[in-house]
Parts: C-alpha cells; sequence; structure tokens
C-alpha cells in the first residue's frame, strides 16, 4: 500500500527507499563504529550483507535487530517473560506504554510482536533524539515514525494534526500496530501518567466525538517492567541537577548516554504485559461530558490497566518500604536479599560523577525510581 506523500516527512522508509538508505548507513563512519562497538562478535562486513539482502523493514528487523535483541536479552538481562491478554487483538493495536528507557522499551516489544504475531510495531520518536544523521535513518529503517517537538508553536498544531492522522491511518488503513509512550520522555521517577495532551492529539484528526475517534485506534494499554533501570543513577544525577539549577537541561551527549547504557546495561528480569483493547471502557464513558472530562477519563483508564499490571521484584518491594514506612510487603524479601538491595543502591549512587553530590538526596531518588509503581500498583487495584 502506497503511504501517502502528507505524511513522507514523518513516517519510516517504505520497500524502494531502503537499498539507498542501507548503502548510505554502510559507508557511515559513525554507523561503522557503533555497530562493530555493539557487535562485536560479527563481522561489519557480514552486517552489510545482510542489510543489502533485506527488501523491506520487516525483514530488516528481523533478520538484523531481532537476533540482535535476543542476544541482549540473553546476556544483559535475566529473561523476559510476556503477557498477553488477546493477541487477536494485537495485529492493530495502539500499544500505550510506561516509559523508562528511550531504545529498549520499544525494541523488546518488537521481540514480543514477532515472537507471537510475527509482526512489529511502527515505533513513536521525538526528533530531540534523532541528534546524527545515522539515527534518524537507522530508526526510520526500523519502522519508526518521527514526532516533531522542535516545532515553533505556529507549527506544532499542523504538526500535530498530521501526526494524529498518521496515527488513525496507519492502525485503521494499514492494519498496522504502532508503539507509543504514554508522556513525552521517560518518567524518570517511575510516576507513569499518561499526559492528557497525548490523549486529545489521538483526535485532532476527526471532527467528531473523542470517543469514536479513540474507539477506532484499539489502544491497548502495555506495561513494562525492569527488575533494574540501566538509567538510574542517570536519571538521579539530573534530578540533583535540575534541583541545583532550574535551568538545567540535557545536552545531546547526555541523551546518547543515556541510550548506550540503557542498551548495553543489565537490567535484571523483565516482564511485558499487553492488554486487551479498552473499547468497550472508552464507549461507557458518559458522552455528554465535555471534551477536557473524556480525555482525563481516558487517560485514567490507561493508567489503571499500566499501573495494575507491573510485575514486582525484592528491589521494588524493599524500596517501597523505605520510602512510605509501610512494611506490608516484608515477607516479599529475605534479609539477603534486603542486603542485596542496600548494597546496589550504594553502588548507583558512587557512580554519580557530580562534584558537589547529594548522596542522601540522589538515593533518595533512586529510592523513588522502584517504589513508586508499587505505591500506584495499590492505589490502582483498591
Amino acid at each position: 500500500m502506497m503511504i501517502p506523500a502528507e505524511y513522507d516527512e514523518i513516517r519510516p522508509y517504505v520497500a524502494e527507499e531502503i537499498p539507498q538508505i542501507c548503502e548510505e548507513l554502510i559507508a557511515d563512519p559513525e554507523f561503522q563504529a557503533i555497530i562493530k562497538y555493539a557487535i562485536k562478535d560479527i563481522p561489519f562486513e557480514y552486517v552489510a550483507q545482510q542489510m543489502r539482502a533485506s527488501k523491506d523493514n520487516l525483514e530488516f528487523q528481523k533478520t538484523l535487530i531481532y537476533p540482535f535483541m535476543k542476544g541482549l536479552i540473553q546476556k544483559l538481562s535475566s529473561g523476559l517473560t510476556v503477557s498477553i491478554e488477546n493477541k487477536d487483538s494485537m495485529s492493530s493495536a495502539l500499544c500505550i506504554s510506561n516509559h523508562r528507557d528511550i531504545i529498549m522499551d520499544s525494541a523488546l516489544l518488537d521481540v514480543v510482536f514477532v515472537d507471537a504475531i510475527n509482526n512489529t510495531v511502527e515505533i513513536a520518536i521525538g526528533d530531540n533524539l534523532l541528534i546524527r544523521p545515522w539515527i534518524k535513518k537507522l530508526v526510520r529503517l526500523n519502522r519508526s515514525f518521527i514526532v516533531q517537538r522542535s516545532a515553533s508553536i505556529r507549527e506544532m498544531l499542523a504538526s500535530s494534526k498530521r501526526l494524529s492522522s498518521y496515527i488513525h491511518y496507519t492502525i485503521t488503513e494499514r492494519n498496522q500496530p504502532i508503539w507509543i509512550a504514554q508522556r513525552e520522555g521517560r518518567a524518570k521517577d517511575s510516576n507513569d501518567r499518561t499526559q492528557e495532551g497525548l490523549i486529545k492529539m489521538f483526535s485532532m484528526y476527526s471532527n467528531g466525538d473523542i470517543i469514536d475517534a479513540l474507539v477506532e485506534l484499539n489502544i491497548a494499554p502495555t506495561t513494562i517492567s525492569y527488575e533494574y533501570d540501566p538509567c538510574d543513577y542517570l536519571k538521579a544525577k539530573e534530578f540533583q541537577q535540575k534541583r541545583d539549577n532550574p535551568e538545567h537541561k540535557k545536552s545531546p551527549g547526555d541523551d546518547l548516554e543515556n541510550m548506550k547504557v540503557g542498551v548495553m546495561g543489565y537490567k535484571g528480569r523483565i516482564h511485558y504485559h499487553i492488554a486487551d483493547c479498552i473499547n468497550d471502557e472508552i464507549n461507557a464513558i458518559d458522552r455528554a461530558l465535555g471534551k477536557n472530562e473524556k480525555t482525563a477519563a481516558v487517560a485514567r483508564i490507561i493508567d489503571k490497566h499500566i499501573h495494575s499490571n507491573y510485575k514486582f521484584w525484592p528491589i521494588n518491594y524493599y524500596c517501597y518500604e523505605l520510602m512510605t514506612g509501610d512494611a506490608q510487603f516484608a515477607d516479599r524479601y529475605t534479609a539477603e536479599e534486603k542486603a542485596k538491595v542496600e548494597a546496589y543502591l550504594q553502588g548507583r549512587v558512587e557512580m554519580i560523577d557530580l562534584e558537589n553530590r547529594d548522596n542522601e538526596f540522589c538515593r533518595t531518588k533512586i529510592i523513588e525510581m522502584y517504589a513508586n509503581p508499587v505505591k500506584n500498583y495499590l492505589e490502582a487495584i483498591k
């Protein structure tokens, strides 16, 4: 199916464009260096050969990205488990998830989709992360579409309408599943909340009732749980930097470091839960409500599903006790596991390279990252 030209600036590459893009990437010294670093045991020439043999995006992903991700799961985690409530609904779902890691959240979801239905999701990625030409080419080759966050205020409305239209077209006309985070940027304190502006954006393609517009998208709340967040100490560092200087902003170099650490860092156990589409719950919202009230209600539905489907490990339960003083989960970890968490927290704080590092503040922030999902879970299941 030909994708309309109005989406050319943001859509993934199509099959006809892939040979040229692959050649440009293969010739790019930065891309060569990254591949040689990430895939040390495979000659770059073999990677180039596989890229040239890929006839479309899915073949590129299944030939190169999928085995790379399977290798990462084996080397840098204690395994990936998956819960899928309705496999039949996955083929044209809009998966909205909490956001922990810049690259791995969607990359691991692709593994889940290949294993479940032999397909991958199209991935929403902010243009603020496309800080190198090879990154922009690679992500569009890897079925990503671009969310334009650097547009001017005047341009943002048109950009949002086009994005809304593209998502609707991809789900309803192409029957292609999509992943998008529930908010712009990662929830660095793991207090996951769906941005109501995101829900409004989904409906901008339509002049009709927002309820009807959202039902057409087959929203499937998706919960991502990592036992360990490789970037937890970087997030704590940023919290202190912003505390000490409210005007502090991450540099492109900071984003690159977060991407590298997120991909190559140890994650412990990983769990993905894909809920069934929430069309019935959205349809049950009172249509007499105003648009803002409907938007807020949909965001609450998504949050309730995400929060109630977290997977927890001893670090979550113990950090919840440290944060709240509530020891109701004390039977979920042993003295040995408690000591392991304490050593982990100390080690992560020591990794924060700030001259004026506030050890207690940074420790508290890391504790919150692991405790907030438990807090939200308890509120969701009331």
